[in-house]
């Protein structure tokens, strides 16, 4: 019986953490990434440009930041954690970059 009650319990353990680690923050980010885009879709529209082109971040990739106009607050976690400015360049176009970085771990006092 309790061999059984171990295996049970593993098995729910095993469970939580696969639905933690795919889960709430990339939803999270998802969420706010896409009411951001709405947002900066208007934006741009109020100001007869066109809607900001979404670009992964590539690792030395040159960057022509004029104006932030938004960003996308990370995700409090312990770990690596998407986000993504929406910016301006030097001929007036609107570009949103996603990016990672490190979240801010809520029990390291930091």
């Amino acid at each position: 019986m309790n061999m059984l009650k171990s295996m049970v319990f593993a098995g729910v353990m095993a469970m939580s953490v696969n639905a933690l680690a795919e889960g709430g923050g990339d939803r999270t980010f998802e969420r706010a990434f896409s009411a951001n885009a709405k947002a900066m879709e208007q934006y741009a529209a109020e100001r007869g440009k066109a809607a900001p082109v979404v670009t992964e971040y590539a690792y030395g990739m040159k960057l022509d930041v004029v104006k932030i106009v938004s960003v996308v607050k990370p995700q409090p976690a312990c770990s690596v954690v998407p986000t993504a400015m929406t910016y301006e360049d030097s001929r007036g176009q609107l570009n949103t970059l996603k990016y990672s970085v490190a979240g801010v771990c809520r029990n390291s006092g930091g």
